[in-house]
């Protein structure tokens, strides 16, 4: 059953009383309307919708037949060529027409169902600088003694040890990254860890891979890690890393 409205109720108290004392009203068209339409229940009150049935330029049984058996006989056949090869069969109608109706009767060739992507399960690192998870956070200014001062935190993670290093930019951009890989590597370095492999996000300053125009071409910091011998892996576009989660800010390295 619909939603009951009050002037369903209202429409309702009204046959009810007219039913009684008779149409003594001064709207009697209004009450002889829906006295039409009740047949003692309240949704047969309703609000009607008053959108017509028929249209007066509305395509006929016979072009509706042509359309269907064309579409039966030409499944695949894109919109263009299914309108051109109607109208080489005495169709009129305009293109848009065309695609209105056969979107309403579903002739729409149906496009194929993606995949359900699968995220396959975390791979654990078996020793240390295996792989490197690089990211970058904005540090809220309540975290800082300076207050005028903006901060990007540069964060790198050890994923087989956890060993991080934190280092802070006024500016995000590929000069940072290639400037903080160097500085991360160092220090890796210092600890007996060769990093081999780092891994990013899809951000500008990691790659280009989204630019229009751009794709081809490698970011600073793409070259920086090619000439340090690091191999650069990029995480899956729209997907969280599995690594940096932490939301804290704790003291620059």
């Amino acid at each position: 059953m619909g939603i009951i409205t009050q002037e369903m109720r209202f429409r309702q108290a009204l046959m009810k009383y007219c039913e009684k004392y008779g149409v003594n009203n001064k709207s009697r068209s209004y009450i002889y309307f829906w006295k039409k339409l009740w047949d003692g229940t309240i949704e047969s009150l309703a609000e009607q919708s008053k959108r017509p049935h028929h249209h007066p330029n509305e395509h006929t049984p016979d072009e509706l037949k042509l359309i269907k058996d064309m579409r039966r006989r030409n499944p695949k056949l894109g919109l263009t060529e299914l309108w051109h090869r109607l109208r080489k069969r005495g169709y009129t109608r305009r293109v848009e027409s065309l695609y209105r109706v056969i979107k309403r009767l579903a002739l729409l060739p149906q496009a194929p169902a993606k995949p359900t992507y699968k995220p396959k399960s975390y791979k654990q690192m078996t020793y240390p600088s295996e792989r490197v998870q690089i990211d970058i956070k904005f540090v809220p200014l309540r975290c800082l003694v300076n207050k005028e001062q903006k901060l990007h935190q540069y964060t790198a993670i050890d994923e087989f040890t956890r060993l991080r290093f934190i280092y802070g930019y006024e500016e995000h951009n590929t000069y940072s990254s290639a400037d903080f890989l160097k500085r991360a590597v160092e220090w890796y370095k210092r600890r007996g860890i060769k990093v081999e492999c780092v891994q990013t996000d899809n951000e500008p300053e990691f790659t280009t891979r989204f630019i229009q125009g751009l794709k081809d071409k490698p970011t600073l910091f793409q070259t920086t890690a090619s000439a340090l011998g690091i191999r650069h892996k990029l995480i899956r576009y729209r997907t969280k890393n599995k690594i940096i989660q932490s939301s804290d800010h704790k003291a620059l390295v």
